[in-house]
């Protein structure tokens, strides 16, 4: 009785075992980056991503075409466009307001973090040697107007 109850057990943890990594991936949202190839700055903002639990898949190009097609105004524009959950991402915009993005779901067209703003995730380098200037995230609104989301201040 004890050894029937221990192999089922034990291949209950099998199968447990072998779904854990795509039940793992379904849980980590998706995000789809355009990018220049060369920007060495939007690749560090992939890998913060990455680090921070998101499943990123990188196009080398259309970042002007990608900004307009998800209703991301000129001015707010950066390196990088992306979009995650149905919103568009603009910019340096750290893992942790994408996250609270997805857990507010607000109406809205996204998030910026326009210009490229030192000690921003992927502008925080050793290049800069710990340079922190303040920036803010932007909440897009549908009508193209913003609003501050969040705000990063040097301490």
């Amino acid at each position: 009785m004890n050894r029937r109850f221990l192999l089922r057990t034990l291949a209950s943890l099998t199968a447990a075992a072998a779904l854990t990594p795509s039940l793992m991936a379904q849980t980590r949202p998706k995000v789809e980056v355009w990018k220049d190839p060369d920007c060495g700055c939007c690749k560090d903002w992939v890998s913060h991503l990455e680090a921070n639990g998101f499943q990123v898949s990188v196009h080398d190009s259309g970042n002007a075409e990608a900004r307009t097609r998800l209703g991301v105004p000129d001015k707010l524009g950066s390196c990088h466009t992306a979009q995650v959950g149905g919103y568009a991402l603009e910019g340096h915009v750290p893992a942790r307001d994408i996250k609270r993005l997805l857990k507010e779901r607000p109406k809205a067209v996204g998030l910026a973090v326009p210009g490229m703003p030192v000690g921003s995730p992927g502008m925080d380098g050793p290049e800069y040697k710990g340079r922190k200037d303040p920036y803010d995230v932007l909440l897009i609104q549908a009508n193209g107007s913003s609003k501050v989301y969040q705000s990063y201040r040097t301490s």
